[in-house]
């Protein structure tokens, strides 16, 4: 009822209101986007998002791309967990083209996945710190950031825009190395990730910053299309990984956390704390029971030969240029698949003529969705709750904009 009783004073303040930039270069929205706010003191009475700063037409740049080279594009989206994005646009061209793959190249794709929501998740919640005051769990955390980053250099050569996996699967196995970069960290770093939570979890001054920051029920997350942690927030147990599994998550054992239903700044990060130790599950399960066989679908229209080969022999030669410069033939037709990225239901909506590109393709990112609601989220709210709720959404301008 104050609430009320305040916004329907508002007509006789409009003189005395400010208007103030949120945005698009001030650190604290860790991304270039803005938001137009109007301020009576310190209290925000509306505010107007602007995006597209970094619009750069990736949708459009797909359709004039063959399948295998648009996987760097998806890089860009949410690039604090790039290996999902990458794997999930994999999985939408083997669905149209209706390649299987083996056992164990879905399990290395798990636990890479899983590896990416972790360092995706620490990236979140170590900033809410960061923008409550405390800067040390930040620089604590991104340690172990930097361990995850080094399997993936193992795995693929690069760390951040990475490019990682094939049509049809991984481009080259596990090496020796990464056994044990990645045996080391399941080893230390649960200890280390709990010592972080007990510096925030059940901090005095973090709780009470972050409790009532932000809030949204259930019904206006579901209306807006919420999906991922921030709709788990509100207290809805949607995962796509559960609802609709793909890469045999069906074979693993975990758990989907949900918060106390007020869908605040402090039950998003504890969703996310949560997820990154169901992911440590997920991973564990999935290396120890890590099947024998190929790395790979046996599709050679799709998967580079071996450099070898390539060298030595003239059909691996004519393979590898003809997959390279997207002479690969894939099937008409229309598939939707999605995968549980960083922030929610990543999708991909592929319309194939038959042709060397994509003739439509739509990227459903999850921060333009719930991005929306931010409005309605911080009216009403002090302008330094408005720079948790942000960060505790982790929108992310690159998935953002598209």
């Amino acid at each position: 009822m104050q609430v009320q009783s305040y916004f329907s004073q508002l007509d006789s303040l409009e003189g005395e209101l400010a208007t103030l930039n949120l945005g698009p270069t001030h650190p604290a929205t860790h991304g270039i986007f803005q938001n137009v706010l109007k301020m009576d003191g310190e209290r925000i009475v509306s505010a107007e998002p602007t995006i597209g700063y970094i619009h750069r037409a990736f949708e459009k740049l797909a359709e004039h791309r063959p399948y295998g080279q648009i996987t760097p594009i998806t890089d860009r989206l949410n690039y604090c967990s790039s290996p999902i994005n990458n794997m999930g646009w994999h999985m939408t061209v083997e669905k149209l083209a209706k390649i299987e793959l083996p056992k164990r190249a879905e399990y290395m794709r798990v636990i890479i996945m899983e590896l990416a929501r972790i360092a995706d998740h620490l990236v979140c919640n170590s900033v809410i710190g960061v923008d409550t005051g405390a800067l040390t769990g930040f620089t604590y955390v991104f340690q172990e950031r930097e361990k995850i980053y080094e399997m993936f250099e193992e795995v693929c050569g690069t760390r951040l825009t990475t490019n990682i996996g094939r049509i049809g699967g991984m481009e080259r196995d596990f090496s020796p190395a990464f056994h044990h970069k990645l045996r080391t960290f399941l080893k230390t770093f649960p200890a280390i990730f709990e010592e972080f939570n007990n510096l925030l979890e059940r901090n005095r001054i973090f709780m009470d910053r972050c409790i009532g920051a932000g809030p949204i029920s259930a019904e206006r997350a579901m209306a807006y299309g919420f999906t991922g942690p921030n709709l788990r927030a509100t207290g809805v147990d949607y995962d796509v990984r559960v609802m609709n599994p793909y890469s045999s998550y069906q074979d693993f054992e975990f758990d989907i956390p949900v918060g106390s239903g007020q869908g605040d700044t402090y039950d998003r990060f504890m969703v996310r704390q949560e997820e990154i130790r169901q992911s440590l599950r997920i991973i564990n399960q999935a290396y120890n029971n890590l099947p024998e066989g190929p790395y790979h679908a046996d599709v050679p229209d799709f998967y580079l030969p071996e450099k070898p080969d390539v060298y030595t022999k003239m059909e691996a030669l004519i393979y590898h240029f003809k997959i390279v410069m997207g002479e690969t033939p894939v099937p008409a037709g229309e598939v939707y698949h999605s995968v549980e990225g960083g922030n929610g239901e990543l999708g991909f909506y592929l319309i194939s003529d038959g042709g060397r590109q994509p003739y439509r393709l739509h990227f459903r990112r999850p921060c333009f969705i719930y991005y929306q609601a931010y409005p309605e989220m911080i009216k009403g709210a002090m302008l330094s709750d408005a720079i948790l709720a942000m960060s505790s959404m982790n929108v992310i301008a690159g998935e953002l904009d598209a």
